[in-house]
């Protein structure tokens, strides 16, 4: 089997994610006056934050990705399309879609599926890392169904209201 990436590159990824939804959540935010709901997407940005902070931690614990000499600015294009076809493919998308979203159920639904296809991102991505960097994806496989666990609580208090 190939191998193409290591746990640190796969961390590079996540963190870009993170940063995409930190921005769709904080959008929502700043675009709603409801206090209540302002509450909740602050909340969802900030976990965004905390994944954010928690992959970075794990990153700077790992080292930072050495890519060969020559193909630096390739290869860090290279990642950033990874990110990008992610879950948003960047920041501003990630703003415009927020800006789409009219509800507090609707932005929770968008925020699940947006959990939903990162751990389907990691879940392939962790058959392409070394067998010594799996644990890396693991733990992010672990930190995103756990965020997909609190948005489904979050939305099933907000239907009860």
């Amino acid at each position: 089997m190939a191998v193409f990436f290591s746990g640190s590159e796969l961390l590079e990824i996540a963190i870009g994610i993170e940063r995409n939804g930190m921005a769709f959540y904080q959008a929502l935010a700043d675009k709603t006056e409801n206090k209540d709901v302002k509450d909740t997407y602050n909340y969802l940005a900030g976990e965004e934050r905390r994944h954010l902070d928690t992959f970075q931690g794990m990153s700077d614990s790992l080292g930072q990705a050495k890519p060969p000499e020559t193909y630096t600015e390739e290869y860090m294009l290279y990642l950033k399309v990874l990110v990008d076809s992610a879950v948003f493919s960047n920041v501003t998308e990630a703003r415009q879609k927020a800006g789409k979203v009219f509800n507090e159920i609707e932005a929770l639904d968008t925020g699940i599926q947006v959990e939903k296809d990162s751990i389907l991102f990691y879940t392939e991505l962790r058959n392409l890392v070394r067998e010594r960097d799996r644990k890396v994806v693991l733990n992010i496989l672990d930190e995103e169904k756990k965020h997909l666990r609190q948005l489904s609580e979050l939305k099933a208090e907000s239907q009860r209201m």
